[in-house]
């Protein structure tokens, strides 16, 4: 089985997106679909380099005849299946001249798809759904790969539903955000560079026989499952054709970046296929993020937090105690009536002598018990940060190589990863600054050897 390198997918996709402006995803959607043998639905305004995308994604894949037409209510089956052949009707034969039409092409992009009429749209279902294309008295098999289908919006006609579904991914494009607005006005057209090694059929055709062996580990399909409960809650109708054809689009996915196994970063591409209109893929994004990406970042540790702040409490305390009785309260008076008075320089230092001998020793029994429970947290603690930091060399590495995942994506969670991991950090610094404050504390050999009682930590699992 001749599956196409990671690393040719790879190039493949940085020529798709060359010179295109935040369009990460839709570049790599567009080439997994065709891959795939899924369909891709672009929805955006006009602008938005739909119909770039498209004309790329046929030089991606070798040997792709490409075939475009803008659709109107006004088109007829001709533009896109041919003419009729006239020697065919002299014999009685209701046949179409398809040689340069969409029946005979790998690529097409079909622009305002939805605007056509019933005619068009369903022999186009046919083609779609079975690669097949209706020719006078016989069905023809085509070498269709992918339609790139654009619409300025989604279809509103419940008699255009069957159709809209046959398109498995659903991209939303914006025009570029304010960020890369200054880029816009100064780049040149795009271009796409030319590829040595396109994909080669034989390579599409192995990847789609390959990935029936690729597995679906129950914890992804525990997390479809609960995409499928959120989509019901939402109100999002999914049919069972649409899940299995999303499970096979997962499958390519993990078989084309060399794995056996469907993982959890997989799943950033299931929004795409589930939500049926625009405004539903934020939310649906945000499962994947929060939920699936987001259960792989989150840290819990309020046990250590509560440990830090309590000992930090504790050491002020102690460092804040004065010695008891008459003669220290007096000292302690004269100390602040020195350091209150208009004078400068000696009546300084005296007060600060004053105020150092009034604090409260402690025996070195005290100080030694308040260090041995600090040390205590802290081996729970550097533990905890090396676990955060294994955790993130881990993603990474999980991350590295991927060819799918958009890199803005996996920046997000190696940054929420990063930030977690330095906020334990932080923690465990505090921790090491209180220890150094509890043997800092003054110290009276001569007092009662008497351990303190412990600083009450309610500590949770991590």
């Amino acid at each position: 089985m001749q599956l196409p390198h990671p690393d040719r997918l790879r190039a493949a996709v940085a020529a798709l997106e060359s010179g295109l402006l935040e369009r990460e995803a839709a570049a790599r959607l567009a080439l997994l679909a065709a891959l795939a043998g899924e369909h891709l639905l672009l929805i955006g305004p006009p602008g938005t380099a739909k119909s770039e995308l498209a004309r790329r994604l046929r030089h991606a894949l070798d040997g792709a005849r490409y075939f475009e037409r803008l659709l109107t209510r006004f088109s007829v089956p001709e533009e896109l299946f041919g003419p009729l052949s006239l020697a065919a009707l002299e014999e009685d034969r209701y046949e179409r001249l398809t040689e340069g039409y969409l029946p005979t092409a790998g690529i097409a992009f079909l622009d305002e798809v939805f605007k056509a009429n019933s005619a068009i749209l369903n022999a186009l279902l046919t083609l779609l759904n079975e690669r097949e294309f209706d020719n006078g008295r016989e069905r023809v098999p085509t070498p269709l790969v992918c339609v790139v289908g654009a619409t300025n919006e989604v279809p509103s006609d419940e008699a255009l539903t069957a159709f809209y579904d046959r398109f498995l991914l659903r991209v939303p494009i914006a025009p570029v955000g304010e960020d890369s607005f200054a880029q816009l006005l100064q780049m040149r057209p795009p271009r796409m560079p030319a590829l040595p090694e396109p994909i080669r059929p034989a390579e599409i055709a192995a990847l789609r026989e390959g990935r029936d062996a690729v597995r679906l580990p129950e914890p992804v399909v525990a997390q479809l499952r609960a995409l499928r409960a959120l989509a019901a809650e939402r109100r999002i109708a999914v049919s069972d054709r649409r899940w299995r054809h999303t499970v096979g689009l997962l499958k390519t996915a993990a078989l084309s970046e060399g794995r056996d196994a469907v993982d959890a970063w997989d799943l950033w591409l299931v929004p795409y296929c589930v939500a049926s209109e625009p405004a539903q893929l934020p939310a649906l994004q945000a499962w994947f993020v929060d939920g699936v990406a987001g259960a792989e970042t989150t840290v819990e540790a309020p046990w250590l937090t509560r440990a830090v702040e309590a000992f930090e409490k504790q050491l002020e305390l102690e460092r804040s105690a004065r010695q008891e009785g008459d003669q220290a309260a007096g000292k302690m008076a004269l100390a602040r009536s020195i350091a209150g008075s208009a004078e400068t320089g000696i009546t300084r230092i005296v007060a600060a002598t004053l105020e150092e001998r009034l604090r409260r020793r402690y025996s070195p029994v005290h100080v030694a018990a308040r260090v041995a429970q600090v040390d205590e947290a802290l081996v729970g603690a550097r533990e905890f940060v090396a676990a955060q930091q294994a955790r993130l060399d881990a993603t990474r590495a999980a991350l590295t190589g991927r060819v799918w995942l958009p890199p803005a994506l996996a920046r997000l969670v190696e940054d929420r990863l990063a930030a977690a991991l330095a906020t334990v950090q932080a923690l465990a610094a505090r921790l090491d600054a209180v220890r150094a404050g509890f043997a800092a504390l003054p110290q009276d050999a001569a007092l009662p050897a008497v351990a303190p009682q412990a600083v009450a930590l309610a500590r949770d699992a991590a």
